[in-house]
């Protein structure tokens, strides 16, 4: 018999178990999780902004929800876009122009070890906060977040980033 809950591999949410078909292909994430980004995602993408946060959130699942059927560039890119958010202040928008250079500048992207541990905000913890400001700060919370996470690529990171000037 199957269970009703079920914990998600890359983020430790615990959410009520869908049907095998309905877990993100691309990535470590249970159907529960997969949801919930995708309410999220239907809800940055509604607000039309300037900024486009939803960049922001689709670097921070990749990055959170990174496994061994994870394409290496996508957890690159997802890395390279927080780094880029965090340390530079680039926005969303300025992120996604920052992949759009990246992508015809190599295609045999590195798998990076993934980190143990996993971050301390998930999809559920945004969506649990406000709309508005508040939803805002905890997007930009759990990106960094995620990128602690990822310490142990970060020269690896910058590096990159430098190397193709971004």
């Amino acid at each position: 018999m199957q269970s009703l809950t079920e914990v998600c591999p890359g983020c430790g949410l615990e959410g009520i178990a869908g049907a095998m078909d309905e877990r993100p292909a691309r990535y470590q994430a249970s159907s529960a999780c997969g949801r919930l980004y995708n309410e999220l995602a239907y809800y940055t993408l509604s607000l039309s902004d300037a900024y486009f946060i939803h960049q922001l959130i689709v670097d921070a699942y990749g990055a959170q929800h990174t496994g061994p059927q994870t394409k290496p560039v996508t957890t690159v890119f997802a890395l390279v876009g927080l780094q880029l958010a965090i340390e530079k202040g680039y926005t969303g928008r300025q992120v996604q122009r920052a992949h759009m250079i990246l992508a015809p500048k190599r295609k045999d992207w590195p798998r990076l070890d993934i980190p143990d541990q996993t971050a301390t905000i998930t999809v559920q913890d945004v969506l649990l906060v406000d709309a508005g400001e508040q939803r805002t700060r905890r997007i930009h919370d759990w990106t960094e977040s995620v990128w602690q996470r990822w310490e142990p690529q970060h020269d690896w990171v910058r590096y990159c980033v430098s190397q193709y000037q971004l």
